[in-house]
């Protein structure tokens, strides 16, 4: 059954009256017009609530229990794909799957967080929160398809790396460390796609990218709305107010050239049409890597430097000595 955010109320009242309706199966004429009338306020209603959506908004879609992740992905978008289990340190990290796949005709590594779906299967997956051996498989993969000469392609969803003991005594900074580090320098073309939240470094251990995409209401942020309230006003309540500070959504983060491309999703979210959502995602990707194949290893390479170095915007403040010939001049 298809679960609605509390922004969508609207809409769930609106369906169950037209659900009511088609269910009595009745041929009245007054039946007929309701039904009809009611469908159309519907698709205007859908139109208005989404075209207008907050960051805290765009947030709660970002982690709707029910949105596509990468074993949806994987289902349909490829032909074949070949699992691959453990880091050959500790053990197999259930939060990150990847492997070789079959996609578009060409063998490429696909490699993502995976949050789950029931509450069983969330626990299994520790709710995408991946631990140092997560971090540890994925570069794995990810070295295993530079020897094999295959693209690679991640899927970022996930609040962010697992902040417990354990993980940290297994050396969590250095393992989300090591992989930035060496996706700077993977000698194949890497393509990473933010398909719900990118939570601070742990989606980041996947991101270091040629191209970087984004779901249309997927974020990418350095901490959680909840988290960054709680810091600042001592107050996780006021989490809708920092998801605007931190200029998290996906438009914001094109404008500041974090992103490359925002991909479109269908009308209410990527988990209203998952089959329509993985169409566009792979058209997108497909693009993309005819290009980046087609470029030679050191501009390829320089071309992901520059990338990332070009991030940020730098500027000089006045001196006070500065400051002093002004105000003397006036």
């Amino acid at each position: 059954m298809r679960e609605f955010l509390e922004f969508e109320k609207p809409l769930k009242e609106l369906e169950e009256r037209i659900a009511k309706l088609v269910k009595a199966k009745s041929k009245k004429a007054s039946v007929q017009d309701a039904i009809v009338k009611h469908s159309e306020q519907l698709t205007k209603l859908e139109a208005e609530i989404f075209s207008n959506l907050t960051p805290w908004q765009r947030s709660q879609i970002a982690r709707h229990p029910q949105r596509p992740s990468i074993s949806d992905y994987v289902e349909h978008m490829t032909d074949e794909f070949q699992e691959m289990h453990g880091d050959r340190l500790f053990g197999d990290d259930q939060a990150i799957i990847g492997g070789f796949a079959l996609w578009k005709d060409r063998s490429v590594m696909m490699i993502g967080h995976e949050k789950g779906k029931s509450l069983k299967e969330r626990m299994r997956r520790n709710f995408g929160m991946a631990k140092p051996e997560g971090y540890r498989k994925a570069l794995r993969l990810m070295k295993l398809a530079e020897r094999c000469k295959r693209p690679v392609i991640t899927f970022i969803d996930t609040p962010g790396a697992y902040p417990g003991i354990d993980a940290e005594q297994r050396g969590q900074s250095e393992a989300i460390a090591r992989n930035l580090l060496e996706m700077a320098r993977l000698q194949v073309p890497i393509l990473a796609v933010v398909t719900g939240e990118g939570g601070s470094g742990g989606a980041l251990a996947l991101g270091v990218a040629d191209r970087v995409f984004m779901l249309e209401h997927s974020i990418y942020s350095v901490i959680s709305p909840e988290g960054c309230a709680a810091i600042l006003w001592n107050d996780p309540s006021k989490a809708s107010e920092a998801a605007s500070a931190l200029r998290m959504t996906a438009p914001e983060l094109l404008k500041l050239k974090v992103i490359d491309e925002i991909i479109p999703e269908p009308l209410g979210g990527a988990h209203r049409d998952p089959v329509m959502m993985a169409k566009r995602l792979s058209e997108t990707l497909e693009t993309h890597i005819r290009e980046l194949q087609t470029m030679k290893l050191p501009s390829l390479l320089k071309h992901r430097e520059d990338k990332f170095r070009s991030m940020g915007v730098w500027s000089t403040a006045k001196t006070p000595v500065t400051q002093m010939k002004a105000v003397t001049a006036s």
